[in-house]
């Protein structure tokens, strides 16, 4: 309770005199730096030594970002968010928000810069107590917001996320998609300028899932909020996010624009992620382990189909379609296929050639899983 009550206290202190969010940007987007991390690195102390929990993190999130931060478990994702409101203090290196130096600041500068960063969690933080309206109510009445003005905000966010109905409802009263939206109505309370959400999703079923990240998107798309998702999820960083970090051990090892990360992947971590699922396919491992094996990425305007019927046609040697899938990237469909090759290594490197000069990307994936 204690620790609710003191996030909310310093994620909603700062309230705006009148409506809420009432400014659209859909007609221009100016691309600004919104957050920035320059050589972060946090370590604990333990009885059993030194945790490096991040080292080195260099990193930048534009104003406007839906930025996705993925990685496995204890990877450092929630030590990474936690640092960008200095909820975790970094043991070195800056954090910047629009170019101001959260280290440099006083106490009572940074309690100011808090106020334009709200967080939302995996398991919501609602105060059981109090029903949806006074759970809104709450972080403006904290700041000394009048309780008819008040309740007048409250009731404009909640339309906003969809719960005007459920109002005088009560926490156990809500299905964990409702709880997260009411999380997410408290945490615009304070208009914020950044939205951190740390694995808001996680405990929650797919379609509801789908149906949170798609309130996100219109919030960013609609006024602009910022938004950094913390997740270990590949398919949540697809569906909503155009720019994701990849965390590994402490270590920031890729970053890009999810559609290139997507389709080219450079890090083991980031291999990894895209292949999630392949290393519980036992004759899956097998094959990439023992055999050559390409991924094939294809958009929704490649014809993969025909390729690969033509390609086998002109080489009079089978091919083996181990894994066909296709994904939603930022709206629009994308595709993959994991090929097992002839063992006949002209063969196969033929057939590389024939793929790439149709415009598929083509990579070998024989160190995907391990």
């Amino acid at each position: 309770m204690c620790f609710t009550i003191l996030m909310i206290i310093q994620n909603h202190a700062m309230l705006f005199g009148h409506v809420i969010l009432n400014k659209s940007i859909n007609d221009r987007k100016v691309w600004l730096t919104m957050i920035t991390l320059k050589n972060v690195s946090k370590t604990y102390e333990t009885k059993d030594g030194t945790v490096h929990a991040l080292q080195d993190v260099n990193l930048t999130i534009n104003k406007g970002d839906i930025f996705g931060i993925i990685g496995m478990s204890g990877a450092g994702k929630s030590t990474l968010v936690r640092c960008l409101n200095f909820l975790e203090r970094p043991t070195s290196g800056t954090v910047e928000i629009e170019g101001r130096d959260l280290l440099a600041m006083s106490e009572k500068e940074l309690r100011m810069e808090r106020r334009g960063i709200a967080m939302i969690f995996q398991h919501f933080n609602l105060l059981m107590q109090k029903n949806v309206i006074d759970n809104v109510c709450f972080p403006l009445k904290i700041a000394g917001v009048s309780k008819a003005d008040a309740r007048k905000r409250a009731t404009e966010l909640l339309e906003i996320v969809g719960l005007s109905d459920k109002a005088k409802a009560y926490p156990v009263q809500l299905s964990g998609g409702q709880k997260q939206r009411v999380a997410i109505a408290r945490a615009l309370a304070s208009n914020p300028k950044i939205l951190l959400c740390d694995e808001a999703t996680s405990a929650l079923d797919p379609q509801t899932t789908k149906s949170i990240l798609a309130l996100l998107k219109e919030i960013n798309q609609k006024y602009g909020i910022t938004i950094v998702i913390i997740t270990h999820e590949m398919a949540v960083v697809r569906e909503i996010c155009n720019r994701v970090g990849i965390i590994g051990a402490g270590h920031l090892v890729e970053t890009g624009e999810v559609l290139d990360v997507f389709s080219h992947p450079q890090s083991k971590e980031a291999k990894e992620l895209v292949m999630k699922g392949a290393s519980e396919n036992t004759e899956l491992v097998d094959e990439l382990q023992t055999k050559k094996c390409v991924r094939i990425v294809f958009s929704a305007n490649s014809s993969f189909e025909p390729v690969i019927a033509n390609m086998v046609l002109r080489f009079q040697t089978p091919v083996n379609i181990l894994k066909a899938d296709t994904k939603n990237v930022g709206g629009i469909a994308h595709g993959e296929m994991i090929l097992g090759l002839p063992e006949d290594e002209h063969i196969s490197q033929e057939m590389i050639q024939y793929l790439k000069e149709r415009n598929l990307a083509v990579e070998e994936v024989s160190d995907y899983v391990g």
